[in-house]
């Protein structure tokens, strides 16, 4: 069986790295997406939270499992015996960064290979980064995030802003 691994923080999942999980598997028979406790951002939710987001959101597929993880992701990905890391890229930036982290992974663990799909147009704009802050100015942000996520999201974003006027005040 042919096995991916996505690393990432889905902090939290949005229906970008939905789309390209759903399209990792015409690729792979299965897929390992690994939430990422170090991470140089700032999470907004914790690791727990993260990986429970994103395994309800990934519930209806049987091929795909959410699984947490610290230290060097080709470690990671060494244990679970995959055969491939699964990026995905929007733009020729994301080129950039992710070719200089494939080429680190593969100085590390040489058998280790990388696969880039480039992300739906439809998705092309969003990150997670972005969404959240839609988020924390009340935007709306239905159908950028699984039903799941929305409702946790948009709590969440507005603590902050009471958090933030308190402070203010």
């Amino acid at each position: 069986m042919r096995c991916a691994l996505y690393p990432g923080t889905f902090d939290p999942v949005t229906n970008g790295h939905i789309s390209l999980i759903e399209r990792g598997l015409d690729v792979f028979d299965r897929i390992i997406v690994a939430v990422a406790k170090d991470t140089p951002k700032t999470p907004l939710f914790s690791l727990e939270e993260r990986v429970a987001l994103a395994t309800e959101a990934l519930a209806r597929e049987p091929r795909v499992t959410v699984m947490p993880y610290a230290g060097l992701t080709v470690e990671f990905a060494e244990k679970q015996h995959v055969c491939a890391l699964l990026r995905g890229l929007r733009a020729v930036s994301d080129f950039e960064y992710e070719f200089q982290i494939a080429l680190m992974n593969r100085r590390l663990k040489k058998y280790m290979q990388t696969v880039f799909l480039m992300t739906d147009y439809k998705w092309l704009y969003i990150s997670s980064t972005i969404v959240k802050t839609v988020a924390a100015q009340g935007g709306d942000i239905s159908g950028l995030v699984p039903a799941n996520v929305e409702p946790i999201l948009l709590e969440r974003m507005k603590a902050h802003r009471e958090a933030s006027a308190d402070r203010s005040a």
